[in-house]
């Protein structure tokens, strides 16, 4: 087992993560299914291999990041197989709590310490290095690998000893939506009611709830420019880990299940590639201003 950093997934949150960890002195080799992938992390300046079997057992650390359950379970699977004992797996996607649990057994019986590593912020703030960390597991095995997640971000907390950081992500992911579902109601209230669209913006920005993640979307949003930093579809598939959530733990979320229909009338509609925050023009359409 070498000093190698294995990372596994380059792509809009991946490739920015690992550039940055390579960017401090650390040796990353790169690995991704895709061929588009592989050659945006090579025109990036990153080492790639297609032996992922051979990276994995060269590594002393692997980091993953990934786009639903089913990936996580295919590379858990494989790391599992051909990691050394004593390594460190670190997962940052998105996934289900159960999923991740099922990651957490397979890492015990291997001897491989897993580390919850969930990220929130978009591509933008990846690449800017302004992401907000959240981590669960071995705190002895995070406090060895904080040096890794501060090249993300300098806010970074550790949450606990099991799937906190990824429940703590579906959290924020609820709340992100329902701020766009909070916006699509009251832009569409205003405009119907005689106020225009770019005088809304700079008072909504200035007001009490004038959040980071709205003064995020508010430049572009102002000029109604719906190009994606975090897809419908993408935040659709979010929203349903957080129901499915919802119901193990017994917890009501009659909002985010309405926020969950409106994501699917914009993937109707033909928005499933734009902003999640085209939720706005299904609530439009529906107030009678499409």
């Amino acid at each position: 087992m070498g000093n190698t950093i294995a990372f596994i997934g380059l792509g809009k949150m991946g490739l920015p993560m690992a550039r940055h960890i390579e960017r401090n002195d650390h040796a990353v080799v790169g690995f991704d299914t895709s061929e588009q992938r592989i050659a945006d992390a090579r025109k990036a300046g990153l080492t790639m291999t297609a032996k992922a079997e051979e990276l994995i057992a060269s590594s002393a650390i692997l980091i993953s990041s990934l786009p639903n359950d089913a990936a996580l379970l295919s590379v858990g699977e494989q790391i599992s197989r051909c990691a050394d004992a004593g390594s460190i797996y670190i997962d940052t996607s998105t996934v289900s709590v159960d999923a991740s649990s099922t990651v957490a057994e397979q890492m015990k019986r291997a001897g491989i310490t897993y580390l919850r590593c969930t990220v929130s912020g978009n591509n933008l703030m990846a690449e800017a290095g302004k992401l907000t960390v959240m981590v669960s597991g071995d705190h002895t095995a995070f406090e060895k690998c904080r040096h890794l997640f501060q090249c993300w971000g300098e806010a970074c907390f550790y949450l606990g000893d099991a799937e906190q950081a990824k429940l703590m992500k579906l959290s924020i992911n609820l709340m992100i939506n329902l701020t766009s579902g909070m916006l699509a109601e009251a832009l569409s209230l205003g405009q119907k009611g005689g106020l225009a669209w770019s005088d809304m913006w700079p008072v909504i920005e200035a007001s009490a709830v004038g959040s980071p993640i709205v003064k995020a979307k508010a430049g572009a949003l102002a000029k109604r420019d719906f190009t994606a930093t975090f897809t419908v579809e993408q935040m659709r598939k979010d929203v349903g880990l957080v129901l499915d959530a919802g119901k193990t733990l017994n917890v009501p979320l009659g909002l985010t299940a309405l926020a969950a229909q409106w994501l699917s009338s914009a993937s109707a509609s033909g928005y499933a590639d734009e902003d999640y925050a085209a939720i706005i023009k299904v609530v439009e359409t529906a107030s009678g201003l499409g």
